[in-house]
C-alpha cells in the first residue's frame, strides 16, 4: 500500500477520509471512514486499516483489517477490542431499528429513536394486564444470577395481541420507557428479514428488547426467507438459536393471531407469555377520554355519556374523538366544552363514519340514535 505496489493502487498517501455519523437520537460524531492506523499493542507495532461500508459498490458492512509481525498479539488486540465494543458500543442501551437501504435487502442501516416517556398512569388496561406484561419483559432480569445459578434460562418470549388500535404498540412503548439503559431494536415490515442480525445484536448488547410488529403479515411470507418455510419461523428460529444466560426479551404484537397459532405451535416454547390487548369496556374508555382530554374540561355526566355511547371502540378511536373536539372548539374560537366532545360522539358514531371507525379498529355497528347532552 505504502510502495503504491499492484495489489492496492488507488491507497495513495493521504489524510484519512472521515464521515459524520449518528450515535443516538440527537448526536453525531466524526469518525474514520478510511484511515490507517499505527500504533502499538503489548510492546509490538500494529497496523489497522478502518474502512466505512460502502453497499452502492458491494462492500456491505464497515471492515477492520489488522496486521502485525505477531500473530499471538493480534488475536489478544481483536480478543479486547471485540470485549470493548460490547462494553463501550454506542448501540448499547439505545432504541435502534434498521433501515433497508436502496442499494439491496441484505443491506441495512441504523436509526436511532429517543426513548419514550410514559408513565403507568399513562396507560389504560384491565387491571393487572400491564402488571403481567412487565413482570415477564423486566422483572426476570432482577432476578438474573438465581435463575442462572439454577440452570434456567433467561431469553422470554411474549405476544400482544388484540384488534388493531387496543393499545399494543403504546404497551411496547410503556415498556421501552421502563427499560432504562436496555438495548431496544425494533423490526417492522421489510426489516424482520434482518432478524438473525437483531437476535446477534440483542445477545451482544444485553440487556436487550427486540420488538417484531404486526409479525402475522410474515406468518405465511417466504419472500425474504432463505429457504421453504415462512419468514416468522427464521423468526422463532432466531429466539431458540440465543444462549440460555441471553438476557434478551422478544416481543411480538400481531392484529391476527390465527394467523400465528400453526407457526407457534411448530415451534413450543419460544413465546412463553401471550396476552389478548382487548376492547376498552366502559370505566377504561371514560379513564382513556380523561387521559387524552386537556385539562379537566369535561364533565363527568359528559365522560360517562361518551363511553357509554362508543361500545366496542378502541383507544386510538377515543384519541380520535377527543382530537376531534378540540378541532371544533379550535374552529369555533371558543373554550373546549362538553357539547364538542358529544358533538364528535354522534358524528363518529352515526352511520356514515362506519369505514372511519374500522380504519380506527373499532367492531362497531352504525348507531342507531344519537347520544348527547344539550348545554
Amino acid at each position: 500500500m505504502v510502495q503504491q505496489s499492484d495489489m492496492y493502487p488507488n491507497f495513495p498517501l493521504s489524510q484519512p477520509d472521515y464521515a459524520n455519523l449518528p450515535i443516538g437520537p440527537d448526536e453525531q460524531r466524526q469518525t474514520v471512514a478510511l484511515g490507517l492506523r499505527l500504533f502499538h499493542h503489548n510492546g509490538e507495532p500494529i497496523a489497522l486499516l478502518q474502512r466505512k461500508a460502502e453497499p452502492r459498490y458491494g462492500r456491505q458492512s464497515a471492515s477492520m483489517e489488522v496486521l502485525c509481525a505477531d500473530a499471538a498479539v493480534t488475536a489478544d488486540f481483536l480478543a479486547v477490542f471485540r470485549r470493548r465494543m460490547q462494553s463501550e458500543s454506542i448501540l448499547k442501551g439505545q432504541i435502534l431499528s434498521f433501515t433497508v437501504e436502496q442499494f439491496g435487502p441484505s443491506s441495512a442501516g441504523v436509526t436511532f429513536h429517543r426513548r419514550p416517556d410514559l408513565t403507568r398512569n399513562q396507560i389504560v388496561l384491565p387491571d393487572g394486564l400491564l402488571a403481567r406484561i412487565s413482570e415477564h419483559a423486566l422483572g426476570i432480569a432482577v432476578h438474573k444470577n438465581e435463575l442462572v445459578a439454577a440452570g434456567q434460562h433467561l431469553k422470554r418470549g411474549i405476544l400482544l395481541y388484540g384488534l388493531p388500535g387496543t393499545g399494543k404498540t403504546h404497551t411496547v412503548r410503556y415498556l421501552l420507557s421502563a427499560s432504562e439503559k436496555t438495548t431496544a431494536i425494533i423490526l417492522s415490515g421489510n426489516t424482520l428479514a434482518h432478524v438473525s442480525e437483531a437476535a446477534r445484536m440483542a445477545r451482544a448488547l444485553q440487556p436487550s428488547i427486540v420488538v417484531l410488529e404486526d409479525c402475522d403479515l410474515i406468518a405465511e411470507d417466504r419472500s425474504f426467507g432463505h429457504g421453504p418455510q415462512p419468514l416468522l419461523f427464521e423468526v422463532l428460529d432466531a429466539m431458540d438459536g440465543l444462549a440460555d444466560d441471553a438476557d434478551v426479551t422478544f416481543v411480538l404484537t400481531t392484529n391476527r393471531v390465527d394467523m400465528l397459532e400453526r407457526a407457534l405451535a411448530q415451534r413450543p416454547g419460544r413465546v412463553d407469555l401471550a396476552v389478548e390487548i382487548p376492547l376498552p369496556d366502559d370505566g377504561e374508555r371514560a379513564a382513556l377520554l380523561q387521559l387524552y382530554a386537556p385539562g379537566e374540561v369535561f364533565s363527568p355526566e359528559a365522560i360517562h355519556a361518551a363511553a357509554k355511547a362508543t361500545e366496542g371502540t378502541t383507544a386510538s378511536f377515543t384519541k380520535e374523538l377527543v382530537r376531534r373536539a378540540v378541532l371544533a372548539a379550535a374552529s369555533e374560537s371558543t373554550r373546549l366544552r362538553d357539547e364538542h366532545l358529544l358533538t364528535a360522539v354522534n358524528e363518529l358514531m352515526a352511520d356514515g363514519a362506519a369505514l372511519t371507525r374500522s380504519l380506527l379498529g373499532s367492531n362497531t355497528q352504525p348507531a342507531e340514535e344519537s347520544y348527547g347532552m344539550r348545554s
